[in-house]
């Protein structure tokens, strides 16, 4: 089994909690950080480790099921079914290694957190405004 996810939820974001574990079992899947087989921590555990009600994270992996990423196996827990991970973005590619760079560089130069999201948000729009994929 793979790497344990470790969900981070942000009650300020206005993005509904479920979405925000989908998201990151998303993010966690194209970075290969989930892959497929690996079990998905179960409700119980979300609620304890974020206060989330156990429902929230029910719907959450509803979702995935839906969307033909995981598996829910009764008594068993949810499982990752298939990878989103794509070689060139891993964690270990080299456009990685340059984001990384350019992320140590922005800092640097004294941008804020803040300030890099807004860039990179701005250079993404330009970059696959009308693209089929996000």
């Amino acid at each position: 089994m793979g790497t344990v996810v470790e969900f981070r939820i942000d009650r300020r974001s206005g993005v509904a909690t479920y979405l925000q574990i989908v998201r990151q079992v998303e993010q966690a899947l194209r970075m290969g950080a989930l892959v497929e087989g690996d079990r998905l921590p179960t409700a119980a555990q979300v609620a304890a480790a974020t206060k989330v009600n156990p429902n929230t994270t029910l719907k959450a992996y509803r979702e995935l099921e839906r969307a033909g990423l995981a598996e829910v196996r009764q008594g068993a827990g949810t499982f990752i079914t298939r990878s989103l991970a794509r070689p060139q973005a891993g964690p270990d590619s080299p456009l990685q290694t340059a984001l990384t760079e350019w992320m140590h560089e922005a800092r640097s130069a004294g941008l804020t957190g803040q300030d890099v999201r807004a860039l990179f948000e701005a250079v993404h729009a330009a970059t696959f405004e009308g693209a089929a994929q996000d």
